[in-house]
């Protein structure tokens, strides 16, 4: 199902009409689940800033995509084929990145009671085990040249529960934690580290949880956006994946580099309440 549009009267902003002018080249990223969504937004604008960023995931055929529309922008894109459950492979991806996006997520709906353990053990493998493994990975090389930025791509759950998520909402609040762990240590080195903390994006993560929503809360679909998705925010939108990425962008800019062990969230005001 495709999430409904924004209602009428709310302004959508155009992130590239007026884009962060954030120079890259000569940095190396990478970038986690770019084949889609938020990644495939990072990684496009790390990429236009003059970045080469490694396309790391799982689907070959979104990372064929990504490059092809890659053509053409000062940094290069380098497809990654590589599942985030094999640790080692992923912290030995990470060697070398200036840059480090943790993005990669999954998403299961159900009463924890209901939940397969063996899906929560996936989760929070890839969710919470592989991004400390890809900082472990990138951490030596940041180190040695005195400057790196580690963005992770948390979420308003990684500050808020929401039922029916035990794992998803157990895995952001531990990379919340593992985000301030990494920014302690690597202040000293030029490395910052920061959660960046959406609510509810325009991605097929997204849009595929409506059917299991619905379901849960006894809801028609026509209903999950307005009464459970966006229900706490008082900006009554999605957010926009180009959104998540300029934020990505700022924090690898020099304005940004006092900013760190902390969480920058878009969510519309839902964590106002």
């Amino acid at each position: 199902m495709t999430a409904p549009t924004t209602p009428p009267g709310t302004p959508v902003p155009a992130a590239a009409a007026s884009p962060l002018s954030v120079d890259l080249c000569g940095r190396t990223a990478l970038v986690t689940g770019a084949a889609g969504g938020i990644g495939r937004a990072c990684t496009l604008r790390l990429a236009a800033a003059g970045a080469k960023v490694r396309a790391v995931d799982r689907d070959a055929e979104g990372l064929a995509a990504l490059a092809a529309d890659s053509e053409g922008l000062a940094g290069a894109v380098e497809p990654y084929l590589l599942d985030l459950t094999d640790l080692d492979a992923a912290e030995a991806a990470a060697a070398g990145t200036d840059i480090l996006v943790n993005n990669a997520g999954l998403q299961l709906v159900r009463p924890i009671e209901d939940f397969p353990p063996d899906v929560f053990h996936t989760v929070l493998t890839v969710m919470l085990e592989a991004p400390f493994r890809l900082i472990r990975g990138a951490l030596p090389h940041m180190y040695a040249q005195g400057w790196g930025r580690v963005v992770n791509i948390s979420s308003v759950h990684g500050l808020r529960a929401s039922a029916y998520k035990s794992a998803y909402v157990a895995a952001k609040h531990g990379l919340e934690g593992l985000s301030k762990t990494a920014a302690l240590e690597g202040a000293a080195h030029g490395v910052t580290s920061v959660c960046v903390n959406p609510g509810y994006v325009r991605t097929p993560l997204v849009e595929k949880q409506i059917a299991d929503q619905a379901a849960a809360h006894d809801l028609p679909e026509d209903r999950v956006l307005t009464e459970v998705l966006l229900k706490d925010s008082a900006i009554k939108r999605l957010v926009e994946p180009e959104e998540v990425a300029e934020a990505a962008l700022y924090l690898c800019s020099p304005q940004a580099s006092f900013i760190t062990g902390t969480s920058l969230t878009l969510d519309g005001g839902w964590t106002a309440h």
